[in-house]
């Protein structure tokens, strides 16, 4: 099958599916009365979304997962191998793509479980960090100890090469993939925010797919990104359902697959730059509160809430958090186009 042809039918079947399910699964949110709870600790004026679906999520996995499905089918009838294209290593290929699509499904789980706690046994914080940590580290320790076992422990720097990350290959990776996750959800706090940053993500990692010839992993993404985009219709301000953390952990946990998958999981650190913001700036808010006895640096943690304290508009929010997120994906792209070993 044709690659860009590939890339171009995910993106269109990703979009139409999560747009055209928003139709039937809104309403149907709304019937089950899975609404947001909305806590009291945040913007008073946050209050006005109670009661607005979540879980929505499903909208763009079932479009990724139909996406995916189409294209494979569709190049196996035409002889083509996608997913492993000119790879040397067609198992480990396989391996990291199936695998991680089938880690970020798990945590995806893990965040429906939350949600499902919170909206259907009305139990405002839904599992416990302790219940949550656990399962996202039980995870963790499957999904890279499956990528051991295969002899996958490299990335690629650029101007060096493949390294070898020998033990610092399970400090790195459980590091990488608890942070992306754990930060996925935090940027989930104003409408259209997570998504408008990771969609921006999709397309830097889809260029860098192609730049490596890499046409299994840049189609997922090229579907990620269209997904996306449909459920963006129904999740712009003012939103008409939220992801939830069914959504968001799901979408920390495919970003990490992917960047795994193409083996430079280091370029989260630009491609989802307002992740790591939005992460970094909680921890911050957290030490600085207990090492001052009460003080704040931010008036608000995760750090798009400080400026929605500080008389940002929602949308001016996601417009500009998504430019710098596009700016770090530039950086990464150039840093892979330009960074072959010489």
């Amino acid at each position: 099958m044709n690659h860009i042809a590939a890339l171009c039918l995910a993106a269109l079947v990703a979009f139409l599916a999560s747009f055209l399910l928003g139709y039937v699964l809104i309403p149907w949110l709304h019937k089950l009365k899975f609404g947001q709870t909305i806590l009291d600790i945040g913007p008073k004026w946050h209050k006005k979304k109670q009661g607005t679906p979540t879980m929505g999520g499903f909208l763009f996995i079932i479009g990724i997962l139909l996406a995916t499905a189409v294209v494979l089918i569709t190049d196996h009838f035409l002889g083509g191998d996608i997913v492993t294209g000119d790879s040397l290593d067609e198992k480990n290929a396989k391996l990291k793509f199936y695998g991680g699509i089938l880690m970020a499904l798990c945590y995806g789980f893990v965040g429906f479980a939350d949600d499902y706690i919170k909206v259907a046994k009305k139990r405002n914080l839904g599992l416990t960090i302790r219940q949550k940590s656990i399962m996202q580290i039980l995870i963790i320790g499957v999904y890279l100890g499956t990528l051991y076992t295969a002899g996958a422990t490299y990335m690629y720097l650029p101007f060096i090469g493949n390294v070898d990350l020998g033990w610092f290959f399970w400090f790195f990776g459980a590091a990488a993939i608890y942070a992306t996750v754990n930060a996925a959800n935090f940027t989930d706090g104003v409408d259209g925010l997570c998504s408008s940053v990771t969609a921006v993500s999709a397309i830097s990692l889809t260029i860098i797919a192609v730049l490596q010839k890499n046409f299994g992993v840049g189609f997922l993404t090229a579907a990620l990104f269209g997904a996306l985009c449909g459920y963006l219709i129904w999740n712009w301000n003012p939103a008409k359902v939220m992801m939830g953390d069914l959504g968001s952990n799901f979408l920390g946990g495919l970003i990490v697959a992917v960047c795994y998958a193409l083996d430079i999981p280091w370029v989260i650190l630009f491609v989802c730059v307002i992740y790591v913001i939005e992460f970094m700036s909680d921890i911050i808010q957290i030490v600085y509160f207990k090492a001052t006895h009460g003080k704040r640096i931010f008036k608000m943690a995760p750090i798009h809430h400080h400026f929605e304290l500080c008389g940002w508009k929602e949308k001016k929010i996601c417009y500009v958090f998504t430019a710098v997120n596009a700016v770090g994906g530039i950086i990464a792209v150039l840093l892979m186009a330009f960074g072959a070993p010489k």
